[in-house]
């Protein structure tokens, strides 16, 4: 009398992770997430380590999170993951402000964002083909 198992969100060769609540704004972050889209992993964890970007090493985190997905939950082999999609959302925003001359209130907006990367297994096509 248990429910049905939760159908899968992804397809049978991919895996993913999503991190909340991340300090920056989501147009800083898409730049970070473009770096990565459709690259392999191993490149993408390289590009992320040595980025200048401070959100990068949360993406990493991110992107590592989705590789042991990929590996534990799906069994998927990780050196021909992909990272398949990268894709950047809003989430709240923290309103602060500041006094002003003659009265006013400056306005402070520290938004926050989320990222969700998807990896995907690809066999790799061998050059050689008669």
């Amino acid at each position: 009398m248990s429910k049905d198992k939760n159908p899968r969100r992804v397809a049978d060769n991919e895996a993913m992770a999503k991190t909340r609540m991340l300090r920056t704004s989501p147009q800083k972050l898409n730049l970070v997430a473009q770096m990565i889209r459709g690259k392999k992993v191993d490149k993408a964890l390289t590009d992320l380590t040595f980025s200048k970007k401070r959100i990068a090493q949360d993406v990493k985190k991110c992107l590592q999170s989705a590789i042991a997905n990929a590996e534990n939950n799906h069994n998927l082999d990780v050196d021909e993951l992909i990272v398949a999609e990268a894709w950047v959302g809003k989430n709240m925003t923290l309103k602060r402000g500041r006094p002003r001359a003659r009265g006013r209130f400056g306005k402070i907006m520290k938004p926050f964002a989320e990222i969700t990367i998807k990896v995907r297994q690809v066999e790799e096509v061998s050059g050689e083909q008669a």
